[in-house]
């Protein structure tokens, strides 16, 4: 699968995130990194545009960014990478520990490592419109709703898992 197969899975296709689990780790770091990547610049772009907004009240600060301006952005952005990165993998692995009870209810078999795939590409959708949703408004049902929804396409996501075979009754 390439990027953009994984992208269109990730929205509207349970199924096949059920069967990123069996594909390479490196093709889901990929994936994560790419989304990161995009939503870094995204806000980046914001803070970049803002930061004038802001500054044209006070003088002495626009003086000063002015003159530290090519030192400013290279920092705030890698900055901006580093800390979306820790708290995109962070959520990823957050949900993937809720999908091991998902399995457990659900009776299906699979790993940490199977579910945190799913994961990955589960909480794409909802952190895109919990991205486009922060430009307009911040109310603080946005993040329960939003751990819900991941949750909703977690949950659908393991119904593809296959079934964990029947325990069988040892008798001595």
């Amino acid at each position: 699968m390439n990027l953009f197969q994984l992208f269109k899975a990730s929205i509207m296709e349970p199924k096949k995130q059920a069967a990123v689990r069996i594909l390479t780790i490196g093709k889901i770091l990929q994936y994560v990194f790419l989304i990161v990547l995009l939503m870094a610049l995204v806000s980046f772009a914001e803070l970049a545009f803002g930061l004038d907004e802001v500054t044209n009240g006070v003088d002495g600060l626009l003086q000063y960014i002015e003159e530290i301006e090519w030192l400013l952005y290279p920092f705030a952005f890698v900055f901006l990478f580093v800390t979306t990165t820790i708290y995109h993998f962070v959520k990823i692995s957050f949900f993937a520990f809720i999908a091991l009870g998902l399995l457990n209810i659900k009776k299906r078999r699979g790993e940490y490592r199977h579910v945190w795939r799913t994961a990955a590409l589960s909480v794409t959708a909802p952190t895109l419109v919990s991205f486009t949703i922060s430009f307009f408004t911040t109310n603080a049902w946005l993040t329960s709703a939003i751990s819900l929804f991941t949750i909703l396409y977690l949950y659908l996501a393991i119904g593809y898992y296959p079934k964990r075979p029947p325990a069988r009754n040892q008798k001595a």
